[in-house]
C-alpha cells in the first residue's frame, strides 16, 4: 500500500511538473530533447542549445568552442603549455599587461563590462567564469589570444604582432591565478 501512494505521489509530482513547461507533452515524446528537471520546471530544453534556436551573437561565441571541441587549434599552437610559473612576478607582469590590452572590452575583473565593450556584438567573453572551464586547456588560450576573433566573426583583436608569446603567457597566469590585484610600480 505505501508503495502505491508513494508511487502516485511520484506521479502526481511530475506530472505537475510537466503541466508547468510550454509543450512538456510534446518534448516528452522525442527521443533527441533531455526530460524536463523537476527540481528546475523552468528551466532550459536542450533543444533551446541547438544552432539555429541561438542568437546570432551566441552562435559567433560558440563557433570558436565547437572547432575547438570537434577539430582542436591550429597546428602551431597544438601542445602548447605555458612555460611559466604562477609566480608572483609572473602574475603581476600579467595584471598590468591585462590592463593595458584586454580590460577595456573584458572589464578589470574579467566580468565581460569593459567601457570599449560595450556596444560590441556578441559582448566580451566572461573571462572570469571561462577560465575554470576544463576546455579553457593552455593551447586553446594562446590561439584566442593570438589569432583573435575574426575568424569566427568576433572583435576579438590578434595579439600575435602585439604581444610576444611570453607576455601572453602572462597574461594568462594573471587570469588563472584569479584577476587579483596587482603591485603597481612606480
Amino acid at each position: 500500500m505505501l508503495g502505491q501512494i508513494t508511487g502516485l505521489a511520484i506521479a502526481l509530482t511530475f506530472g505537475l511538473v510537466a503541466d508547468t513547461i510550454p509543450n512538456a507533452s510534446a518534448q516528452s515524446n522525442s527521443p533527441e530533447l533531455c526530460c524536463a528537471d523537476p527540481w528546475n520546471p523552468g528551466g532550459m530544453h536542450r533543444d533551446m542549445w541547438r544552432h539555429g534556436n541561438m542568437g546570432p551573437g551566441q552562435r559567433k561565441r560558440m563557433l570558436r568552442h565547437w572547432t575547438f571541441m570537434n577539430e582542436g587549434v591550429p597546428a602551431e599552437y597544438r601542445g602548447e603549455r605555458s612555460p611559466l610559473d604562477q609566480t608572483r612576478a609572473a602574475i603581476d607582469a600579467g595584471g598590468h599587461l591585462y590592463a593595458e590590452t584586454c580590460a577595456a572590452c573584458h572589464g578589470a575583473a574579467g566580468l565581460g563590462d569593459g567601457e570599449a565593450g560595450r556596444g560590441l556584438t556578441p559582448s566580451p567573453a566572461l573571462l572570469a567564469y571561462m577560465i575554470r572551464m576544463p576546455m579553457m586547456a593552455d593551447e586553446y588560450l594562446l590561439w584566442a589570444i593570438s589569432e583573435g576573433g575574426a575568424p569566427f566573426g568576433t572583435d576579438m583583436p590578434a595579439f600575435k604582432g602585439a604581444l610576444s608569446q611570453d607576455e601572453i603567457w602572462q597574461i594568462i597566469a594573471y587570469m588563472r591565478a584569479g584577476f587579483p590585484k596587482v603591485a603597481t610600480t612606480d
